[in-house]
């Protein structure tokens, strides 16, 4: 499922109704340039768990909670190898009841679950002006039915 997002508040918009299908346990990948919309994506979900704090980039924190229920979890891998992914104790985070956002998963991709939702995000402008296109795969059934859903409400 491809989706052109014209706006930073059309972002939050689709990830708030990418929200609803969110469930305990989900693992999200947002694969992206730096720019292109990845963190506006995950300000979105939280919305749409009615998260009414601050939605940052954990770059250089590696990891930011949001208090909702589900529970999110944040990452930002862009600054790790596969060894400080290791010691993160990532297994840990993955195996609770929250849901797991990855920016940046494909550069530890041997350490991370293979059934996800990927997202990706791509600049149509090399100048980083919008529209984005937004790319939504499926790796397992789970994720197939969460697409399909999502389908129908954009």
């Amino acid at each position: 499922m491809e989706i052109l997002v014209d706006s930073a508040t059309n972002m939050r918009e689709l990830g708030k109704k990418l929200s609803k299908f969110l469930e305990p346990q989900d693992v999200v990948y947002l694969i992206g340039d730096l720019g292109a919309g990845k963190t506006t994506m995950v300000q979105g979900i939280a919305l749409g768990f009615n998260y009414a704090g601050r939605v940052t980039s954990p770059t250089f924190t590696l990891m930011n909670i949001y208090e909702t229920s589900p529970i999110i979890y944040h990452f930002d891998f862009y600054r790790l190898d596969g060894e400080e992914l290791e010691d993160l104790g990532l297994d840990d985070y993955l195996e609770r009841d929250g849901i797991a956002i990855i920016e940046w998963p494909n550069l530890t991709t041997n350490l991370l679950p293979a059934e996800s939702l990927i997202i990706r995000i791509e600049l149509t402008n090399e100048d980083y002006d919008l529209p984005r296109l937004v790319s939504f795969k499926a790796l397992g059934e789970r994720y197939d039915l969460l697409i399909e859903e999502l389908k129908k409400e954009c």
